[in-house]
């Protein structure tokens, strides 16, 4: 067989391939519920005065709302960030590659180093990243409480709260964080339409 003969039958390979993938594709959109009227992931979303499916994982707004009820403090936050967050990020937070500490004034140096204390604007998205993603393998694992007291802990580690302070849906939006100035939104920005 000539090589061009093996190459256009490679090519033709790859097409079904491709071809193959996308029905696949189109075929999940379409049992999912999304069509080409309906934005992709909006089906997902509940509409404004809706009541919100079971399953439907709420967002902490920059403002706390979606913060659920609940408290931690940081002497609690101390305990089980030493339980399950300091194997990847250091006992005080420091650990390289992944540090939640340090890095203050460095935004604007050829070498920034983005932490919660340097770079997050709002200590509410640190509550909602936490909820979500951590820890590492067993995310959405801690309850509420728990997740306060290690946002208190973390938040305490930046200087950015004392250390007698317990956090909760009434408090937690109105912790100003060091970077809360160097973002700002997007004109007209809605987070849900």
């Amino acid at each position: 067989m000539r090589s061009s003969d093996t190459c256009q039958k490679n090519q033709r390979k790859t097409r079904c391939l491709l071809l193959t993938l996308l029905a696949i594709f189109l075929s999940a959109l379409q049992s999912a519920g999304a069509s080409a009227e309906t934005p992709l992931g909006s089906h997902q979303i509940p509409a404004l005065g809706v009541a919100a499916p079971a399953n439907y994982e709420s967002v902490v707004m920059p403002d706390g709302k979606g913060l659920p009820k609940g408290s931690g403090d940081v002497d609690s936050g101390a305990t089980i960030y030493a339980r399950t967050c300091a194997s990847c990020h250091g006992s005080k937070g420091e650990k390289a590659g992944v540090p939640l500490v340090g890095g203050r004034g460095t935004l604007d140096s050829k070498n920034p180093i983005k932490t919660v204390g340097s770079y997050w604007p709002f200590a509410t998205t640190l509550y909602d990243y936490i909820t979500r993603a951590m820890p590492y393998g067993q995310e959405k694992s801690l309850t509420p409480n728990e997740v306060y007291a290690v946002t208190a802990y973390v938040l305490y580690l930046n200087e950015i709260i004392p250390e007698n302070t317990t956090l909760n849906q009434e408090n937690l939006a109105a912790v100003v964080m060091p970077n809360r100035r160097g973002f700002r939104p997007a004109k007209d920005f809605q987070p849900f339409r």
